[in-house]
Order: C-alpha cells, then structure tokens, then sequence
C-alpha cells in the first residue's frame, strides 16, 4: 500500500510552466526546471525497461539563503503503478543557496512502460530554520515522437 504525502499547495506567487520539453516551477521565489530525456542505450523494451534521464535546475530567486534538505517524488508509470521515493538531499548533496544561486544535477528513472509522469518536492530550509516545501513540477516521461501525457 502507498502512502501519499500531499503536495504543497500553489499560492499566486507560485506558478508552473511547460515550454519546450522543460518544466518549470516556482514556489517561494525558488525555481526548479526539469528537463527529461529518453536514454534508448539502457533501455531494453522488449524486456520491458525504459530508462529516462532527467536534469533539474534549481534557482534561488528570492532574497533569503536556503538549503535543500530532502527530496519526494511520486512516479506513475503508464499502468498507472505509483512509487514514492523520499531521501535526504539530491545526489548525494545539501545544496546551499544564497540569493542568485543555483544548483544542476542529473539523475534517472526506469519504468516498465513506455511512458510515465514524475512530480514532487523538495524540502527547504532558510537561515531563520523554518521548513517548507517547493513544487517540482509534474513532468512527462514519453518516448521520442509520442504524445505527452501530463494532465
């Protein structure tokens, strides 16, 4: 059984965009832009394996440092089987960010079906140690040339 943890709620100064095979959203004055892609040379799909590579921005726009502490996404794949992944930082890291900063690192996915949506957060905490979660925005995990599925 899957326990689903809720999303944090977009307020007017939140906002998410899809342009061009990016996504993109911004809670709090931090920005996270997510861009998949396919990775056909470790996929196997007659055995049933598709792999996806995504690479994620996060951009300090707002005027305090923060720190990124833990990570939650929600990954459904196109049977619409969900998996929750939760852990401490991104890679291996805690990002620091002061105002203007920002911090790129790429990770990957498989799935048993050819396509699939990630979203999620992150969890953050500024200099005064208060806690709160920024969106990262649902994306869609196609193959190349078929439709996007994010609804």
């Amino acid at each position: 059984m899957y326990q689903i943890a809720p999303v944090c709620p977009i307020d007017r100064r939140d906002s998410a965009t899809e342009t061009k095979g990016m996504y993109r959203a911004v809670t709090r004055g931090i920005a996270v832009e997510v861009e998949p892609f396919y990775l056909p040379e470790r996929s196997d799909p007659e055995a049933g394996r598709y792999v996806w590579a995504y690479r994620v921005t996060i951009e300090n726009q707002s005027d305090e440092f923060v720190q990124l502490l833990s990570r939650y996404w929600r990954i459904t794949d196109g049977t619409g089987r969900v998996e929750e992944v939760r852990g401490a930082g991104v890679v291996g890291e805690q990002p620091e960010l002061h105002p203007g900063d920002s911090f790129q690192y790429t990770s990957g996915c498989p799935l048993p079906t050819p396509s699939g949506i990630m979203v999620g957060f992150y969890t953050m905490r500024n200099e005064r140690g208060e806690l709160f979660e920024i969106n990262i925005p649902a994306f869609s995990l196609d193959l190349p040339g078929s439709a996007r599925t994010v609804n």
